[in-house]
C-alpha cells in the first residue's frame, strides 16, 4: 500500500499485522478523484484510521490538518511511523471512535470525515455503519458544505437515515463507498440536488 499522489506520492505505508482492513489503492484513488479540489486546505477527521492511509493521502494532497482516531495500539504505531516516513504532520488520538464522538463538543469541525469501520458487528451486536449513521454528534462535526465518506460491505443494508443524505454511492469489489451530507430524512423521498465530482 502506498500514497498515490501529492507531496508524499509513491511512499509505501506500514500496515498493522492484525485488526485492520486497508483501503485498496484503487478505492482510495476513486475516493480522492471524487473529492477533487475539495481536499485542498481542508480539515479532515479520519475515524477507524487503521494505518492512517486515507488521512495521510489527504495531507499529501494538500489538506491543512488531519485528526486520526484509532483504538488499536499497533495501528497507532503504524500511523505514527507512516507520518514520519511521509514527513507529514497530523494529530493522532488513541481512542474508541464512539467515545471520541461522545466527548466532542462540536467546537472543532471538519470539511471531510472518513470512516472505514470493521465489517463485523460491535460487541453489543450493532453494525458499525448503523451506529455511525445514527450518531447525533457526527453530523455536528461536519461543516455545512462538508462531506462524510463511509466505507461499507456492499451486501450490508443500511437503515432509514435520519441525519444524512446520500449524494453518491459506488461499489468497488468487496467495498462500497458512500458520500453523505448532513440533512433530514424526508418522507416524500426528496433527494438533495448536490453532487460530488
Amino acid at each position: 500500500m502506498r500514497v498515490i499522489a501529492g507531496r508524499a506520492g509513491g511512499v509505501r505505508l506500514a500496515v498493522p499485522k492484525r485488526g485492520v482492513r486497508p483501503t485498496m489503492d484503487r478505492v482510495k484513488a476513486a475516493i480522492f478523484s471524487s473529492l477533487g479540489d475539495a481536499i485542498i486546505d481542508s480539515r479532515v477527521l479520519d475515524l477507524f484510521a487503521g494505518s492512517g492511509a486515507l488521512g495521510i493521502e489527504a495531507l499529501s494532497r494538500g489538506a491543512s490538518a488531519v485528526v486520526f482516531v484509532e483504538e488499536d495500539r499497533q495501528a497507532i504505531e503504524a500511523i505514527e511511523k507512516n507520518l514520519c516516513k511521509t514527513k507529514l504532520d497530523g494529530r493522532v488520538r488513541q481512542q474508541d471512535v464512539f467515545d471520541f464522538l461522545r466527548h466532542s463538543s462540536g467546537a472543532e469541525t471538519f470539511q471531510i470525515i472518513f470512516a472505514d469501520p470493521p465489517y463485523e458487528k460491535t460487541k453489543s451486536g450493532e453494525r458499525y455503519t448503523e451506529k455511525l449513521l445514527s450518531n447525533e454528534v457526527l453530523p455536528q462535526l461536519l461543516n455545512s458544505d462538508g462531506v462524510f465518506v463511509l466505507e461499507k460491505r456492499p451486501a450490508e443494508r443500511i437503515p432509514v437515515i435520519k441525519f444524512w443524505n446520500i449524494v453518491r454511492a459506488r461499489k468497488y469489489g468487496a467495498t462500497e463507498v458512500l458520500f453523505l451530507v448532513p440533512g433530514h430524512y424526508a418522507k416524500s423521498g426528496a433527494r438533495m440536488h448536490r453532487t460530488c465530482r
